[in-house]
């Protein structure tokens, strides 16, 4: 997040960053987001989800929310003569492509010094791997995610050891 502050647009990149990570976007899902699909006074968000998964509704944390109104300050600035409501525009006003979200994704990465080349589909799964470790519920994790398939989702439990603990709570006999 810090790296996205020193590249042009950081409102938007810490906002296109920091959504991508909290609900677990794929990028077409993050992209296609649109204005109407914030609701301010319940502070959550629509989401759409692709692949044939589950649609829903999630709640907006109180940091993203203000980083969301940042960016929307921002918006207004350059919003002049744009046509529909998409939340993300690029600098020619229009809604950013998946091209340019990889290089924004990319960009910031590097300038994080990650050693390898980051992109987009590594903050949905960093999003999986970390609601796993924080003992969240497979079938949960799945509904977040939006996957029908629940062996989709079991690659982000598979991993996590912390699952078992507790599992023998009595000595064997």
């Amino acid at each position: 997040m810090d790296a996205a502050q020193s590249m042009s647009f950081p409102e938007r990149n810490r906002c296109l960053i920091m959504m991508a990570f909290i609900h677990g976007f794929r990028a077409s899902e993050l992209l296609d987001l649109r204005l109407s699909d914030i609701d301010a006074s319940g502070k959550q968000l629509n989401i759409r989800r692709i692949k044939n998964g589950f649609s829903t509704t999630h709640p907006l944390l109180p940091d993203e929310y203000n980083l969301i109104k940042l960016w929307l300050k921002q918006r207004k600035l350059i919003e002049n003569g744009v046509e529909g409501d998409w939340l993300f525009l690029s600098r020619k006003r229009r809604p950013i492509s998946r091209q340019h979200f990889f290089s924004i994704i990319r960009e910031a990465g590097r300038r994080a010094g990650l050693a390898v080349k980051a992109h987009p589909h590594m903050l949905r799964h960093a999003c999986g791997f970390a609601l796993a470790d924080n003992g969240v519920d497979t079938r949960l994790l799945q509904d977040y995610l939006g996957h029908r398939n629940i062996q989709h989702t079991v690659r982000y439990t598979a991993s996590n050891a912390a699952r078992f603990k507790g599992v023998w709570k009595k000595k064997p006999r």
